[in-house]
């Protein structure tokens, strides 16, 4: 994805300098920040295609920024976090974000796990409109319909539920999915995945009050239920 704007929100200047060297030789252009509380201006201002957001900045913190982004953009989330608790990074993906790096990490891998989000998230569409019950698809203008209200996504949120929309009833386990969204060999805790299934699950009960679309399957994964008779 030559030519794309990649966002490096990182405090470490020698991590962000060492990010931004390796992002620039495959050909994105990149902007450094080194405080939080200049992210949100600047995403609404320059709308980048992709953020790496350091999870530690002074001003305001990668979480919050995080959550501030996602009341107004899909813009994709990697997350830089020197904190190796769980629970740590699947807050991070809770609040929106697509993926995490753990510090120390090899800036090839990082440059290997933004090209593997931009390309699931602006690759050219299908052109078959999924629906199951009262979910549309429509994979032509990214939109997605619950109820007939419009349903506002992230990347990894809107590739899981087109992968289950297009096998209802299907079960897909949890390492399926990782790789359907992540695009690359994650070798992650599966638990990511159902995080992302959470946020995906309020999303669509905002819409349909009562009526579990997504239903888990104990010790295998996850399924999205086709109404009967279909």
């Amino acid at each position: 994805m030559i030519g794309q704007d990649i966002l490096v929100a990182e405090d470490e200047v020698k991590i962000a300098g060492i990010l931004r060297d390796y992002l620039t030789k495959v050909g994105y252009r990149v902007a450094c920040l080194e405080r939080g509380d200049l992210v949100v201006p600047y995403v609404r201002q320059k709308q980048p295609s992709l953020i790496l957001l350091d999870l530690m900045l002074p001003g305001l913190d990668g979480m919050e920024v995080c959550r501030e982004v996602r009341k107004f953009s899909e813009v994709p989330i990697i997350m830089i976090t020197a904190r190796v608790e769980e629970i740590d990074r699947l807050l991070g993906l809770e609040l929106g974000a697509d993926d995490y790096v753990c510090k120390p990490f090899s800036p090839r891998e990082v440059v290997a796990r933004v090209k593997a989000v931009l390309r699931r998230v602006y690759a050219p569409p299908a052109d078959k409109t999924l629906v199951a019950g009262d979910v549309t698809l429509v994979p032509e203008t990214h939109q997605v319909l619950v109820g007939g209200h419009e349903l506002k996504l992230t990347p990894c949120e809107y590739n899981l539920l087109k992968t289950l929309l297009s096998h209802p009833n299907r079960i897909f386990s949890r390492n399926e999915l990782i790789n359907v969204v992540q695009g690359y060999d994650f070798e992650g805790y599966e638990r990511t995945i159902d995080s992302h299934i959470k946020n995906l699950r309020k999303k669509i009960a905002g819409c349909l009050p009562g009526k579990g679309v997504i239903s888990t399957i104990y010790g295998v994964g996850y399924r999205l239920k086709a109404p009967s008779g279909k």
